[in-house]
C-alpha cells in the first residue's frame, strides 16, 4: 500500500505575485544561514531564510517587470538574475549591500531562462536566447566576453530557443549546450567549436523544459503536451529517445532532476508538482497543494541528505517547500 502523499513541510507567502523561479542557496558550512531566492512577476526577487520562514531582503533590479530566473555564483552573495525587462543582472549581496553591479542586455523577447556552467575559479560560461529568434549567444561571465553564437543551419526551422542547459561532463572537459526549441526538437551543441552535434524531436508542441543527467548521458523534457520525453546521449554524442512517459494531464512548466540523481519532480500546468525515480522513471508521488499553475520547482543543495528540501512556486503567489527524503 502506497504512503499518502505528503503536506508542505511549510508554505512561504507574501510575493504578492505570481512567483517564477526558485534558487536555493543551503550548501554553506555552519553557521550559514540556509537561503531560498525567488523570482515574482512584479520584478522582485525574495531572499527567504529557511529558518525564520521569512523574507530577508527584496531586491529590485528589473524595473517591476517578471523575474523569471535566479541563480548564485560561487556563494550567496553574488547572484545573477533574468528578467522581462530583457535584461540579465549581477548583484553583489555582501555586508548587507542589494546593488546590482553589472547587467547584460539580452534583446530577446521571450521567457527562455539562461544556463550557467562555473568552468574554473571565479570563471562563468552563461547560454542566453540572443536578439535573433533563433540564435543562442554564449558569453563568459564576468568579462561579459563573447565566446560564441550558436547559429542553426539555414532552413532547419527551430523556431526560438525555448529552455537551455549547458554542461560539461568534467571539470575541463569541453561544454556543452542542450537547447530545447520551440519546433519541439532537442539540439546539443558543441559550444567550443559553435555547432550543433545532433537533434531530436522530442515533442510535437515547444519543449517547455528540460534537464539533463550527464552522469547517465540521460536527459528529459516537458512541453504542453501530455508527455515526457526520455532521451539518452550514445558514444557519437547522438541524442535517442530512450522512452516516453504519458501524464494524466497536460502542460509541463518546469523539470529539475535532484543533485544526487535519484529523484526528479515536475511542475503541472494542473497544478500539481509529481515526484519520478530517475532511473526507471517510475511515479513516486504527485504533490497536490497549490490552486493554480506551478511554473518552477527546485531542490536544495544541502549538505546533509536529511535536511534536503524539495520548493515549488506557483502562479497563486505561494511557494510550497516540501521534505520528501525519508518518502522516497
Amino acid at each position: 500500500m502506497a504512503l499518502p502523499p505528503p503536506d508542505p513541510q511549510f508554505v512561504l507567502r507574501g510575493t504578492s505575485a505570481a512567483v517564477h523561479t526558485l534558487h536555493f542557496s543551503c550548501g554553506g558550512p555552519e553557521p550559514d544561514i540556509p537561503l531560498l531566492f525567488s523570482g515574482s512577476e512584479n520584478g522582485f526577487i525574495h531572499v527567504w531564510n529557511l529558518k525564520t520562514h521569512r523574507v530577508d531582503t527584496a531586491l529590485d533590479g528589473h524595473g517591476r517587470k517578471s523575474v523569471y530566473c535566479v541563480e548564485t555564483m560561487g556563494g550567496k552573495d553574488r547572484l545573477l538574475s533574468q528578467g522581462r525587462d530583457q535584461r540579465i543582472c549581477l548583484w553583489d549581496l555582501a555586508e548587507g549591500r542589494t546593488s546590482v553591479t553589472d547587467s547584460v542586455f539580452t534583446e530577446h523577447v521571450g521567457f527562455c531562462r539562461c544556463s550557467l556552467l562555473k568552468v574554473a575559479q571565479g570563471r562563468w560560461l552563461m547560454a542566453m536566447a540572443a536578439r535573433s529568434l533563433e540564435e543562442v549567444q554564449i558569453l563568459e561571465l564576468p568579462s561579459k566576453t563573447s565566446v560564441c553564437t550558436l547559429k542553426p543551419e539555414v532552413g532547419a526551422k527551430l523556431g526560438m530557443p525555448m529552455c537551455l542547459k549547458l554542461w560539461q561532463l568534467s571539470c575541463g572537459s569541453q561544454p556543452m549546450l542542450l537547447a530545447g526549441y520551440e519546433d519541439g526538437s532537442v539540439v546539443l551543441w558543441n559550444v567550443s567549436m559553435g555547432k550543433a552535434l545532433s537533434q531530436l524531436i522530442c515533442h510535437q508542441e515547444p519543449v517547455m523544459s528540460l534537464d539533463f543527467d550527464s552522469e547517465k548521458a540521460k536527459g528529459i523534457s516537458g512541453s504542453s503536451e501530455k508527455v515526457l520525453s526520455i532521451w539518452s546521449l550514445n558514444e557519437q554524442q547522438n541524442l535517442q529517445v530512450y522512452k516516453t512517459y504519458e501524464l494524466v494531464n497536460a502542460g509541463i512548466s518546469d523539470i529539475t532532476i535532484r543533485p544526487d540523481k535519484k529523484i526528479l519532480a515536475t511542475a503541472g500546468w494542473d497544478h500539481r508538482i509529481r515526484i519520478f525515480g530517475w532511473k526507471k522513471l517510475k511515479p513516486l508521488a504527485v504533490l497536490d497543494y497549490h490552486t493554480a499553475t506551478i511554473h518552477c520547482v527546485s531542490f536544495s543543495d544541502h549538505s546533509n541528505p536529511r535536511q534536503r528540501l524539495l520548493a515549488a512556486g506557483s502562479k497563486d503567489q505561494r511557494i510550497s517547500v516540501w521534505s520528501i527524503y525519508a518518502q522516497t
